[in-house]
C-alpha cells in the first residue's frame, strides 16, 4: 500500500474528547489504504498507554511527550512580530527530526496534516501531496476571546488572531488541499480568504453510531425523584467553562422556579477552579471523569450544550443526538449541524429563551426530539457516510485547481 504520513498535535487515541475523536476516525479510515506513519505530541502522560494499540496499526509512530507549560512559556519567550505563537506552542524538535527521518528516502507518498498547529512541521516539503486537515479556524476562536478577558490577554488573544489568520491564509495557498469540519466553517473562511475559493472543501464530523446509543442499557447515575440536565465535555477549555457559568448564573435559577428540583451536573475531566466553585450553588453537580458518560446521557431529561464561543461541530451534541435525547442549545453552538430546529434538538439564544426551551422539555411539549435527533445524526453524521469524502482530496496531485469546488461528506 502507498505510505503516509499523519502529523496530529495530540495522541488521537482513544476517541474520548474533542478534536481526538475526529483524527482518529479519519486516521483509522486511512489506514485502510494506507501504511501510515503517525507523528504526534503527547500533552498528558495516560496518553502514552495507548501507544502500543496505535503501534499495532501504524507502519511506524513517533509521539514525544510534552508539557503545555513549558510550551506555552517557551512560545513567549520566543515570540516575534508576525509569527503566531501557536507554531511554536506545537513545536517539538525531536518530532522534528523524525518527521525529516521519516520523508528522507521519497518513501512517502501522500502527507495528512490534523491542524494548522502541526503544518510547520512539513511546511517547506514539495516532493509529495499535502492535505491539510484544518477542522476549525482556530484565528477566529482566538478573536472570540479576546472581548471576554482583560489586558493583557485581551491584546495577546487579538495578537494571535490576526498572526494566526495570516498563516491559515498561507497554508490555504501552499498546500495542496485544505478541508473544514463543516459546510458551515468552511464558507467562514472563504469570507476571511476569498482567494481560497477553489482549494477548499469539508469532511462533515460524525459520531460512533454504535457507541452511543439508545439500545445500550446503563444503570441510572441519577437519584430518582430529581430533574437532571446534563453538560458534558473537557472541563478546562475555556469556551466550556464560560458556558456552564453562564448557564448556572443566568439560566438554572429561571429553570428552578418552575422546577424546583432540577440539577445541573457538568460532567468532563479536568474541571477549573472556576468550575469547581459552581458546586456551592444549589442543585449543580461537578463530576469530574467518570468512566461512562453515557450511563449520564442514556439517563438525562435533556442535554445542555448553552456555548457563547464555539467552532466548528460540537462532539458533546452529536453524542446526546445519538443517544436519542433531547438537546438544548445555541446557535453558537448548533453551527455545523446537519439538523432542522424544532424538530430535531432546540435553539435558543437568551437565558430567558433558554430556560422556557428546557421547560417546554421537560414539560414534554416535545415528545419525538429524541427520536428524530437520532434519525438526523443516522443521515447525516455517520462516520461511513462522510468520511468516504476524504477520497476525493487524498488522490493525485492534479496541479489544476481551477475545476475544484467546495465538496461535502454528503450531497
Amino acid at each position: 500500500m502507498a505510505e503516509l504520513l499523519f502529523l496530529s498535535h495530540r495522541v488521537p487515541y482513544p476517541p474520548d474528547k474533542g478534536e481526538k475523536i475526529r483524527a482518529w476516525h479519519i486516521l483509522k479510515y486511512l489506514l485502510g489504504s494506507h501504511d501510515v506513519h503517525l507523528g504526534c505530541l503527547a500533552d498528558d502522560a495516560a496518553d502514552l498507554r495507548q501507544l502500543d494499540e496505535l503501534r499495532h496499526l501504524c507502519a511506524s509512530v513517533g509521539c514525544f511527550r510534552v508539557s503545555p507549560p513549558l510550551q506555552k512559556a517557551r512560545a513567549l519567550v520566543r515570540m516575534r512580530s508576525g509569527r503566531p505563537l501557536t507554531l511554536d506552542v506545537f513545536h517539538n524538535g525531536a518530532l522534528k527530526q523524525w518527521v525529516a527521518q521519516t520523508l528522507r528516502g521519497g518513501r512517502i507518498s501522500r502527507i495528512f496534516v490534523f491542524s494548522s498547529a502541526m503544518a510547520g512541521y512539513v511546511q517547506n516539503y514539495h516532493d509529495c501531496p499535502r492535505i491539510l486537515d484544518m477542522v476549525d479556524i482556530d484565528s477566529e476562536k482566538w478573536r472570540a476571546y479576546a472581548p471576554y478577558h482583560r489586558w493583557p490577554m485581551r491584546a495577546l488573544y487579538a495578537r494571535e488572531a490576526d498572526t494566526l489568520l495570516a498563516l491559515e491564509r498561507q497554508l490555504v495557498r501552499e498546500f495542496d488541499s485544505t478541508l473544514f469540519v463543516s459546510e458551515a466553517e468552511a464558507t467562514k473562511f472563504l469570507t476571511l480568504a476569498p482567494e481560497s475559493e477553489n482549494r477548499i472543501g469539508w469532511i462533515d464530523n460524525g459520531v460512533d453510531l454504535e457507541r452511543f446509543s439508545p439500545k445500550h442499557t446503563f444503570a441510572s447515575p441519577f437519584s430518582n425523584d430529581s430533574i437532571n440536565i446534563v453538560f458534558t465535555g473537557t472541563m478546562n477549555y475555556w469556551p466550556n467553562i464560560d458556558a456552564v457559568t453562564w448557564f448556572a448564573e443566568t439560566v438554572l435559577p429561571l429553570i428552578r422556579q418552575k422546577h424546583p428540583s432540577a440539577n445541573f451536573y457538568i460532567i468532563g475531566g479536568m474541571p477549573s477552579r472556576a468550575v469547581m466553585r459552581l458546586r456551592k450553588t444549589a442543585g449543580i453537580i461537578v463530576t469530574g471523569r467518570v468512566p461512562d458518560i453515557r450511563a449520564f446521557i442514556a439517563h438525562c431529561d435533556v442535554a445542555v450544550a448553552p456555548l457563547r464561543i464555539a467552532r466548528g461541530t460540537q462532539n458533546k451534541i452529536l453524542e446526546a443526538m445519538a443517544m436519542a435525547r433531547p438537546v438544548v442549545t445555541t446557535p453558537e453552538g448548533f453551527e455545523g449541524l446537519r439538523a432542522m430546529p424544532g424538530r430535531d434538538l432546540l435553539v435558543a439564544k437568551a437565558p430567558d429563551a433558554i430556560a422556557r426551551s428546557i421547560t417546554d422539555v421537560l414539560e414534554y411539549r416535545y415528545p419525538n426530539l429524541g427520536s428524530a435527533a437520532r434519525k438526523a445524526v443516522e443521515q447525516y453524521h455517520d462516520w461511513q457516510r462522510t468520511l468516504p469524502a476524504l477520497d476525493t482530496w487524498i488522490a493525485p496531485r492534479s496541479g489544476n485547481y481551477s475545476k475544484r469546488k467546495l465538496i461535502s461528506a454528503v450531497e
